[in-house]
């Protein structure tokens, strides 16, 4: 093989012509909506994300804030982002096995490398990361990537089955009078005494090198205790049915229209119902460590997947519909600089509440924090497509590109348009 030819059958960086425009959009739109819930996170002291009632005024609109962001957002736009990743997966194994090469160097390579940055996320930035997660699963799903739809469906599933008997078996546990010492460590994540949640408060903000005495050990426990117990499990098993249902056609806008809006009347019909049914359960506890730390969250854990397919279901059926193409452009670009739109989320969110930038953690109520995340959401619109028309990818998509094809990508467009 000449050199030339050598060259040619090298795998490299997908084109823009190569793209799926529903998957970009897709992304896009997980990618902007997860910071409707991960704000939370970023503007109060952690309690308040697992439970509501910990910190902050839970009445009026900042109840029906919260209630709507539960019922839409929490755990579906980490499901769909878990199944594009999966499918993700895919593309790139394909690609590289067209040219004849061997997938697995690129794609471990490429994994690793999200790892790295997950863990300098977390450990300098917000320990709330998820990208570290993605790339120990992708280190694992890579395996089961050419059997059926079914065979990924079905082992999916299976892994979420294990994540639930694990928060079942805890719950039990906790409930138990051989529990009692766990009940109490756990208390103080589930509803901390007013001395932490003000010590949190100092914590944040203040300076950035006083943040990591609790935010390095706190992403240390994410990416430990919580991932092995909880968070791997749910996302490998949403990534096996992610590549299932990119292999149906499901992502790529491939099925009827009648199939789509089937998805979002099971979301709306079904899987909403059981959310708030949970959220019910909740409140009639109480909010109880002893319920709602363990078996309240069972509701939303497997009616979430439904609406996670729900939205699937309508981003599709928006981009089957060409007369709302200039509507969805900008939720593509954000799509194709999505990892770079995920940072900018915690830059522009940590600046706004941590102390080494205007110091505004735990002063905003939840109405307040959603006038944030439309700020956000609008530079991002904006941002993602004006950077496009300049250059081939997000500044973190390049660098990660290069990284993992070890040579420099061109990332210049030479005639913006």
């Amino acid at each position: 093989m000449s050199e030339a030819a050598s060259e040619t059958s090298r795998p490299a960086p997908i084109g823009v012509s190569e793209r799926i425009e529903s998957i970009d959009v897709l992304r896009g739109v997980a990618v902007l909506g997860i910071l409707a819930l991960n704000i939370q996170s970023y503007a109060m002291p952690g309690s308040a994300y697992i439970n509501p009632t910990a910190y902050g005024d839970l009445s009026g609109v900042n109840y029906w804030i919260w209630y709507s962001v539960h019922l839409l957002g929490d755990l579906k736009f980490w499901g769909i982002f878990s199944m594009l990743f999966g499918s993700g997966v895919l593309i790139l194994t394909a690609r590289c096995e067209a040219t004849g090469r061997s997938a697995a160097s690129i794609h471990f390579r490429r994994t690793s490398w999200l790892l790295i940055f997950g863990l300098l996320h977390a450990h300098l930035l917000w320990y709330g990361d998820i990208l570290y997660a993605y790339g120990m699963c992708g280190l694992i799903i890579y395996f089961f990537r050419k059997r059926s739809p079914a065979f990924l469906i079905g082992l999916g599933m299976l892994l979420l089955l294990v994540a639930t008997a694990i928060s079942i078996g805890f719950g039990t546990l906790v409930a138990s009078d051989e529990g009692a010492d766990l009940k109490a460590e756990l208390r103080q994540s589930w509803n901390p005494a007013p001395e932490k949640i003000q010590e949190e408060l100092d914590t944040y903000r203040g300076n950035w090198p006083g943040q990591m005495k609790h935010r390095s050990p706190t992403a240390f426990f994410f990416e430990t205790v919580l991932f092995l117990f909880s968070f791997g499990w749910r996302s490998a098993g949403l990534m096996l049915v992610g590549m299932a249902l990119f292999k149906l056609g499901v992502l790529t806008a491939a099925r009827s229209k009648a199939f789509y809006a089937t998805c979002v009347a099971l979301a709306l019909f079904v899987a909403l119902p059981i959310i708030a049914f949970g959220v019910h359960q909740n409140e009639g506890s109480g909010w109880a460590l002893e319920y709602s730390f363990y078996f309240g969250p069972i509701y939303n854990f497997w009616a979430s997947i439904l609406v996670s397919l729900g939205w699937i279901g309508l981003v599709m059926l928006v981009c089957k519909t060409p007369a709302l193409r200039p509507f969805t452009r900008p939720f593509a670009a954000a799509g194709r600089m999505a990892l770079t739109c995920y940072l900018l989320q915690s830059l522009i969110a940590t600046t706004i509440f941590y102390g080494h930038g205007l110091g505004q953690f735990g002063n905003l109520q939840r109405w307040q924090q959603m006038l944030v995340v439309l700020g956000i959401w609008i530079l991002l619109l904006v941002f993602a497509p004006w950077w496009l028309r300049r250059f081939r990818y997000g500044p973190f998509e390049w660098l990660w590109r290069s990284l993992t094809y070890m040579k420099r990508q061109e990332i210049r467009i030479e005639s913006p348009n």
